[in-house]
């Protein structure tokens, strides 16, 4: 029977096939998602692979930074941005994580240094000026480490010069800093050659410890035996050629500086070493002051007034300095109830000795030192306070001869070992004048005193006897013998009869000797005449 149309197996309807669906079978509408999410992965893929790194800075403020805004540039390149300034967990300090460029990751290494650049005035210098236009901005310097890193402690200064600079760094110690700061600068013969980078305080406070740099090529002038001083201000000293006045530059008078030199003696050594550590001193005579290598300890114990000696007063031999005060202190003897000031004193062995020169034999005269000193002692060496300067008042200690002094000996079971000392000139004439006032106080001035007034009433008993007995007598023989006077001179006038006389008999003297003369005269003539009688004229 054939089927009505229509129906399934009639002749007119095909009959239809079943076939099984693919699984993987994706419209075309969901091409358009798939293709958004392979670009999405790419980009980030690219996004990550070209993302550069991270670093996380710490400053102990956040003035000048600003999330988005500030940049870090190097070499006054812009190589990263900040992402967040946050707060330390304690509170204390800021936290800020920028984002570099991939190109800069090879320049976070370990020593690598940030700093946040604003208008700064420090050490003489000024920087960032710019900044006061465009904004605050962090500065890197890239160190010469290997290691990579990625949190740093930012500085609060910027140093003074870039890593890779040529130079040396040097280490110095010192008792204060005096005037100097971050960027003072260092001289060499009067001409600039470095700055100070950094200073801090000793963990024992007692000084401190400045880095120094001194760029090339002066830094091969520094050696071991180099002296560096403090610069700032004026150095006036007075000498017998009258006052001079040294300073190194007016940059030095104002912000302070350094300066250094080494002895013509070792000019010749190596260079020193980087971060060779030397001590900074006051000023250029301390600094070429000569140090000794050996250091004898002494103490001296005077029974005087110290008033006017310091602690670095000089020890003088025979007018050579040989040693420095070192400390002065008291001591009071519970036996005889008295005070006493023992000074600590420093002598310099080699000074005894010739002058030190290198390569020269140097140390002491011998090396028994306590026969020496004991020979010394015994042929009266003392030690004795004397006056240096008569405005001042300023004292020192001489070590003279004194051969009449009384016999001593250095107590060698005292630490340091004691010297015997002897009192000085001012203590001397002191005990002098002590000395003659208690003999004079020993004159029985009240005996005296009633000798003389006996001496003075017996004295008036004779001048009143003189009065009464002898001044009259003595009148009348004045007054008789202004009467002689008077009449010898009557006598010897010229009209009176002594002098008529005694003209007429000089007038006869005379004749008669003419009468002689002439009888000589015929008789040298005629000898024969003394027996013949004297012939008579012939007519």
């Amino acid at each position: 029977m054939a089927k009505p149309p229509g129906q399934q197996g009639s002749p007119d309807v095909p009959e239809a096939i079943a076939t099984s669906r693919s699984r993987w079978r994706m419209q075309i509408v969901w091409l358009v998602p798939l293709i958004a999410i392979l670009i999405g992965g790419w980009l980030a893929v690219k996004t990550i692979l070209e993302q550069g790194p991270t670093v996380a800075i710490t400053f102990d403020t956040g003035e000048g930074l600003d999330a988005g805004k500030t940049k870090i540039k190097f070499k006054n390149v812009d190589i990263g941005v900040v992402k967040s300034v946050t707060l330390s967990g304690d509170h204390r300090r800021v936290i800020a994580t920028a984002e570099l460029s991939k190109d800069a990751s090879k320049l976070l290494v370990d020593d690598t240094r940030f700093w946040v650049v604003r208008p700064r005035i420090s050490g003489g210098t000024v920087s960032g000026i710019g900044t006061l236009l465009s904004g605050s901005f962090i500065g890197m310097d890239v160190g010469t480490s290997t290691k990579p890193r990625r949190e740093y402690t930012g500085l609060e200064s910027p140093p003074v010069f870039a890593s890779g600079v040529p130079g040396r760094e040097f280490i110095l110690k010192g008792a204060d800093m005096g005037s100097l700061d971050v960027g003072s600068p260092i001289y060499y013969r009067r001409l600039q050659v470095g700055q100070v980078t950094s200073y801090q305080l000793d963990e024992s406070g007692k000084g401190v410890t400045l880095h120094a740099f001194v760029n090339a090529p002066y830094e091969k002038f520094v050696k071991p035996d180099t002296r560096f001083w403090q610069a700032s201000g004026l150095d006036v000293s007075l000498d017998t050629t009258g006052v001079k006045v040294n300073t190194e530059s007016l940059v030095a008078i104002l912000i302070g500086g350094l300066a250094f030199q080494t002895p013509d003696e070792t000019a010749d050594e190596s260079e020193a070493d980087a971060n060779a550590e030397f001590v900074l001193f006051h000023d250029r005579a301390e600094a070429f002051k000569r140090h000794d290598r050996i250091v004898d300890n002494y103490m001296l114990v005077f029974r005087e007034s110290v008033r006017g000696l310091v602690v670095g007063a000089p020890v003088d031999f025979l007018g050579i300095v040989v040693g420095e005060v070192a400390a002065i202190n008291t001591r009071f003897d519970p036996v005889t109830k008295q005070f006493s000031i023992p000074v600590e004193i420093r002598l310099f062995p080699e000074r005894f000795t010739s002058r030190y020169v290198k390569g020269g034999a140097g140390g002491r005269i011998t090396d028994d030192r306590q026969r020496l000193a004991q020979t010394l002692v015994d042929h009266g060496l003392r030690a004795q306070l004397r006056t240096g300067n008569l405005l001042t008042g300023q004292l020192y200690v001489a070590l003279e001869f004194f051969p009449n002094a009384p016999k001593a000996k250095v107590d060698w079971t005292t630490t340091p070992p004691e010297w015997p000392t002897i009192p000085g000139g001012l203590q001397s004439m002191q005990e002098s004048v002590t000395n003659l006032l208690a003999k004079l106080n020993q004159i029985p001035f009240g005996g005296i005193g009633k000798d003389a007034q006996k001496t003075l009433a017996d004295a008036d008993t004779l001048l009143k006897q003189l009065r009464t007995d002898v001044v009259p007598q003595a009148r009348d023989t004045l007054v008789a013998a202004q009467a002689a006077l008077n009449s010898a001179n009557g006598a010897l006038q010229p009209d009176s009869a002594l002098a008529q006389n005694t003209s007429d008999a000089m007038n006869e003297l005379a004749r008669t000797a003419a009468a002689f003369r002439t009888l000589a005269d015929y008789l040298e003539r005629h000898p024969e005449a003394l027996i013949r009688g004297k012939l008579e004229d012939k007519k």
